[in-house]
């Protein structure tokens, strides 16, 4: 069964229960138990393969609401979610409510062990995912219907499975519309492989994703080094210490430490709550600078009010995607690298959009802007997007478009039908060998200012597609169209002679 399926069985549980009020808190209901349930995987494999492994679940030594010290023996999902036939009903919920949640969200208050660094980071950690988490569910009998559904049919420990995680988020984001929460959009995982390949993030290199949302670009960037340059835990040891992720949201935030942990990133401190834009731009240093950077930031939001006096005055707007590209173009490394995702909206406008387009163009080489289909992101939008992909410290001097081409007999991407990784052989086959095709043109940076920092420019090679097909191209079928017309007319005047002919 598909994940996304498994993940409305249990919100339909879910639903029985009066404490869980909308999608939202379902959704919110979920994250967290997730969260246990694929730590314990982890734990699994933790205990094989690291000497001396503590569980940061057992024995935890927390302070409860009176200042008193308890301590919970034993919190792991396996012992109190393990057995479907354990504890339920009002037990289990008392356990949840009393010692689960207090505990965790505790721990970190009187950790275990104080000259343990890697089990104090690890308390800390799983205390910091429960701080913004919450029990809703009043029945236990029905708590236990989730938790039986969750440990049966919900299993990462193959690793050839671990990307499905998304298949959750795809699934939490289409309940997340229905609760009237938009402007996210799970980006479909092949045009971040993609993105991610073209970019080719080294071991050596920085990596952040200031809207990560569940870390789908930062889980791309793991694998891909992972393939090709670990091979020592020393090397492994560089990498998680290289992957830096932002996200704004409690629950996507939650999610993307699960995705971490699901990944091998034990204790992801890399990835901050927080948002992105809070910071004021001058008080950035070259220490907070990056190698790479790949993200889909939101779009077709807007921001809190203050959130604009953070950047510079020719660049102070409310709408999101632009101040994160004067974000993106502030935080690179010289000669850093990038891959983002934008709406066909931040191309054109003049004003802060103008100068927007205008600090990327003469601070960064944007070299490559690959367009995609309008329903790359279907369901949730059908808005046009983009990935630009540009180097800092040169100007641009020209721009490649490339209009990627839904495949044969498609007429839009849906869910059953999503973007596939091979796809993208188009454009990887044409990338180092670049020439004007049916799908890709040239621009220069003299058009580009002509136009006023218009970036919405149109394929000039369509033509050379129509002309293969001639049912497609206006010229002939205009042509056409007026010979049948003249035929016709000369046919009723025929006819219409012959009749008055036959009338005298």
């Amino acid at each position: 069964m598909a994940l996304s399926n498994i993940i409305k069985e249990i919100q339909d549980i879910m639903r029985k229960d009066v404490g869980v009020d909308g999608d939202a808190q379902r959704i919110g209901q979920l994250g967290w138990m997730l969260f246990l349930k694929i730590w314990d995987d982890r734990e699994l494999e933790l205990e094989i393969t690291e000497q001396d492994f503590i569980s940061p679940l057992i024995n935890v030594k927390w302070l409860n609401s009176d200042g008193e010290s308890r301590i919970s023996n034993d919190l792991r999902w396996r012992t109190w979610a393990g057995n479907d036939e354990g504890m339920t009903g009002d037990e289990l919920l008392q356990f949840v409510n009393d010692d689960l949640f207090p505990a965790i969200s505790g721990m970190k208050i009187i950790p275990l062990s104080s000259d343990n660094e890697v089990l104090r980071s690890r308390q800390m950690l799983i205390s910091s995912v429960f701080n913004d988490s919450f029990q809703y569910m009043k029945s236990g009998t029905i708590l236990r219907q989730v938790v039986n559904v969750i440990e049966k049919k919900i299993d990462f420990n193959d690793s050839r499975k671990r990307h499905l995680f998304g298949d959750i988020y795809e699934q939490i984001l289409r309940d997340l519309q229905s609760a009237g929460n938009a402007g996210e959009y799970y980006t479909p995982r092949a045009a971040t492989e993609f993105a991610v390949q073209i970019v080719n993030p080294l071991l050596s290199e920085s990596i952040l994703d200031p809207a990560c949302g569940t870390g789908g670009f930062l889980t791309g960037a793991i694998d891909h080094i992972r393939s090709r340059q670990i091979s020592t835990p020393a090397e492994e040891s560089i990498l998680q210490a290289n992957i830096h992720g932002i996200e704004k949201k409690p629950l996507p935030h939650l999610l993307a430490m699960t995705n971490m942990i699901l990944h091998g990133i034990d204790t992801p401190w890399g990835i901050r709550r927080d948002n992105a834009l809070s910071r004021p731009l001058r008080d950035y240093t070259d220490s907070d600078r990056v190698d790479v950077i790949l993200t889909n930031p939101p779009f077709g939001g807007t921001e809190e009010d203050g959130i604009e006096a953070n950047f510079p005055a020719n660049y102070r707007t409310k709408e999101t995607a632009d101040l994160f590209l004067v974000l993106i173009v502030n935080l690179l490394k010289n000669k850093g690298r990038a891959a983002v995702v934008l709406p066909d909206t931040i191309f054109f406008g003049d004003g802060i959009k103008s100068r927007v387009k205008e600090l990327l163009l003469s601070e960064c080489n944007l070299h490559t802007i690959v367009r995609l289909p309008e329903t790359v992101f279907a369901p949730y939008t059908t808005i046009a997007t983009n990935i630009l992909f540009f180097e800092k410290g040169t100007s641009t001097k020209e721009i490649w478009y490339f209009e990627h081409p839904l495949p044969d007999g498609y007429k839009a991407y849906s869910k059953t039908r999503p973007m596939q990784i091979e796809e993208f052989e188009l454009e990887k086959n044409w990338w180092n060998n670049r020439k004007e095709t049916e799908y890709s043109w040239l621009v220069s940076i003299e058009d580009v200012k002509k136009r006023g920092y218009n970036l919405d420019i149109k394929n000039p090679n369509k033509k050379k597609q129509l002309e293969g097909h001639p049912s497609l191209n206006l010229e002939k079928f205009v042509t056409s169209k007026n010979k049948r017309v003249s035929e016709i007319k000369r046919l009723i005047d025929t006819l219409r002679k012959t009749l008055l002919d036959k009338s005298e």
